[in-house]
């Protein structure tokens, strides 16, 4: 077995892992959390996209949201089945754990009360995870991960073309409409700048990359996730605190982050004083559906077929 260090300059040489036996200690802790993060954000999107899918404006509509669903619990399990290969038990993982012990990113924490909301969630935080799970598809070092992930990909690339078209269509069709996009792309927004997690000046370490779990850091996939996002808000009409600035050759945040957030009123600060440490506290605080949605999704009763 290799040592870490001899195993990173390996991972960074191209070499591939296929299983445990290959691994390090290092390196399985490194892929066991991001594998945890990807599928607990999977699952708990389900229940967010749940409600507001049932009061979709259309039949068809009604269907894509709910192929969304499934598309995301399927997700969900297929980051499952490569931890189980690593030891941990599926069972205990979705059904075992407490809702503050879920792991998935702050944004499936909090309602979506609307089909505005719903569809600027598959426009805006199904592109982040695009951004993210297409670097690692195209950057892993974990063969099987690599392998599993080329469906996944596909299946996101139909829920980003969803919300575009529904963001597209509300925010054509009156002012009214238009203003719901607006209303759920001012609280969307900036949760999705941090779906992304610390700017690179702020991380000790980052075992992701020296293991090659990803190939990119954190402040370049926010920016490959604004090189998409901004244009498409800019086409609809719709404000985003975020613009290309061409002397930099990249997107800049119009305000400074950390920004505060209050999640019961789904309002940003951005001239409240707010550290990382703060935002830190706030996602493992969870928000206010984490329980909600734990709980739908443990009981069993969310059954988007039969619904």
């Amino acid at each position: 077995m290799p040592t870490e260090k001899q195993l990173k300059q390996q991972l960074q040489d191209g070499k591939m892992i296929e299983s445990e036996e290959q691994m390090t200690e290092g390196y399985k802790k490194a892929l066991t959390q991001t594998l945890l993060v990807s599928g607990d954000t999977e699952l708990m999107s389900a229940p967010a996209y749940y409600e507001p899918s049932m009061n979709a404006p259309s039949v068809n509509a009604r269907a894509s949201c709910i192929s969304v669903i499934q598309d995301e619990l399927g997700h969900g399990h297929i980051a499952y089945r490569l931890l189980e290969d690593l030891g941990y038990d599926r069972e205990y993982l979705i059904h075992g754990r407490e809702p503050h012990e879920f792991r998935n990113t702050y944004g499936f924490d909090q309602p979506l009360e609307n089909f505005a909301e719903l569809v600027t969630a598959h426009g805006l935080w199904d592109r982040a995870g695009i951004a993210l799970l297409s670097d690692i598809h195209e950057n892993t070092s974990y063969a099987p991960w690599k392998r599993a992930l080329t469906k996944v990909g596909k299946e996101e690339q139909f829920h980003l073309r969803h919300g575009e078209t529904w963001m597209r269509r509300l925010a054509n069709k009156n002012d009214k409409t238009k203003q719901k996009v607006q209303d759920a792309v001012d609280w969307m927004f900036p949760i999705a700048l941090e779906w992304f997690g610390l700017p690179d000046d702020k991380k000790k370490h980052d075992d992701q990359l020296a293991y090659a779990i990803k190939g990119l850091s954190n402040d370049e996939l926010r920016q490959k996730w604004m090189d998409s996002a901004v244009p498409v808000c800019n086409e609809l009409g719709i404000d985003v605190p975020a613009h290309y600035d061409e002397e930099r050759d990249e997107y800049v945040v119009e305000y400074d982050l950390p920004a505060h957030f209050d999640a019961e009123t789904k309002t940003w600060y951005f001239e409240e004083n707010t550290s990382w440490d703060d935002v830190i506290d706030r996602w493992r605080a969870r928000g206010p559906a984490n329980e909600k949605y734990v709980e739908l999704l443990q009981s069993g009763q969310m059954d988007p077929v039969s619904a």
